[in-house]
């Protein structure tokens, strides 16, 4: 089968993030023939540094990337056409589906891939059909979720077993970052955050901290508030800063599989938006998530619904440091780390448990294949 996946960046990496997963595990793991459709390349040339933004036409891994562009050129549609999160595809492009379709040449299954939520009406919505206004065409609802009354979420065969295989030994990826390797007694912390999350209140939590803390922050991200905090008008890969408890070391901004590999090192995840928050989750380590804001604070229920599914059957008062912590991070407020963290031992048994809990799960990609390839 042929695919077409259209994405527009609008979340930052987020967007692209999730899309080229998506197109990676299609070629991979099911042999699709697959056209990537982005209007920002060199976005996704950070996460995937085999891109080269300047061209508008690649391959890389198999995967045909393609610049987006306005006026759209003509193209075949696929089989399988991906309209990722609410995208809107070309005007011309519709319409070939729909010429398409009346003579029954192509009759491309079009999917709507919807943001990742774990609200209980995504069950009542997800696979749900929306005939268009105008042609003999019908978009379906597709919702990524965390029940098998959903779409699942991403997952490669492989990624546990190479998860699993560098825990082992994590000091190869300190060497690999140029990392100092963190002591026995440091909690190594990933930082990922939106530029409006209360940063300073966290730093100053951890300097103050019971527990030593090495925070690992990526280049790009935020460094612009750490360095304020800091004193300091920039800050370069390789820095290191000290303050009470607090080691906050600057490494390079990673590609989509060295981010995983971090993310399995660490042992808490400070994720944000969709594609980091999902990957934080197989890493099954401790994990806070700044979701993305919309107006009028209407994120909040979405958090609160991923909190709900998320702590059943973890013990009232770790439940209630970690919604304490999500709280706080999300609303701009000062926050108590060594109140969660003194629950760390539960934290991450209960994170290996959600971990387990979703694996027993068909993943995104599979149920997408059995979707399309019925209709």
């Amino acid at each position: 089968m042929r695919w077409d996946i259209f994405c527009r960046v609008i979340d930052n990496y987020g967007d692209a993030g999730v899309c080229w997963r998506l197109a990676r595990q299609l070629t991979t793991e099911f042999d699709m023939t697959v056209r990537l459709l982005v209007d920002n390349l060199a976005v996704l040339q950070q996460i995937c540094p085999e891109i080269d933004h300047s061209l508008a036409l690649q391959s890389v891994q198999n995967v045909q990337v393609m610049q987006w562009t306005e006026p759209f050129p003509q193209l075949v549609p696929a089989d399988v056409v991906i309209e990722a999160f609410g995208c809107e595809l070309p005007t011309s492009y519709v319409a070939t589906m729909a010429t398409n379709a009346e003579k029954r040449s192509i009759n491309s299954c079009w999917i709507n891939l919807e943001y990742l939520s774990a609200e209980s009406w995504v069950a009542d919505y997800h696979k749900l059909p929306s005939p268009h206004p105008h042609f003999p065409l019908a978009k379906y609802f597709f919702f990524p979720g965390f029940t098998k009354e959903t779409g699942g979420l991403i997952r490669e065969t492989n990624l546990l077993a190479q998860r699993d295989a560098l825990r082992v030994d994590r000091t190869k990826l300190w060497q690999e970052l140029a990392m100092h390797e963190p002591t026995t007694d440091e909690i190594v912390v990933s930082l990922f955050c939106y530029s409006h999350a209360p940063i300073s209140y966290l730093l100053e939590a951890w300097a103050a901290s019971s527990y030593p803390v090495r925070c690992l922050l990526p280049q790009g991200v935020a460094t612009e508030q750490v360095a304020e905090w800091a004193g300091k008008t920039h800050l370069t890969v390789g820095e290191r800063m000290r303050r009470g408890s607090l080691t906050i070391e600057v490494i390079p901004f990673l590609s989509q599989e060295n981010y995983d590999r971090l993310l399995w090192a660490c042992d808490c995840n400070f994720v944000r938006g969709e594609d980091s928050f999902v990957r934080a989750q197989w890493a099954a380590r401790s994990i806070i998530w700044q979701i993305y804001p919309q107006q009028e604070n209407a994120h909040l229920p979405k958090l609160q619904a991923f909190l709900d599914l998320y702590c059943q059957g973890l013990a009232a008062k770790p439940t209630a440091a970690l919604r304490a912590l999500h709280q706080a991070w999300n609303s701009n407020q000062s926050l108590d780390w060594d109140a969660y963290w003194v629950y760390h031992k539960v934290l991450r048994q209960h994170a290996v448990a959600w971990a387990d809990r979703l694996i027993r799960m068909p993943d995104l990609t599979t149920n997408l294949v059995n979707f399309c390839q019925n209709k």
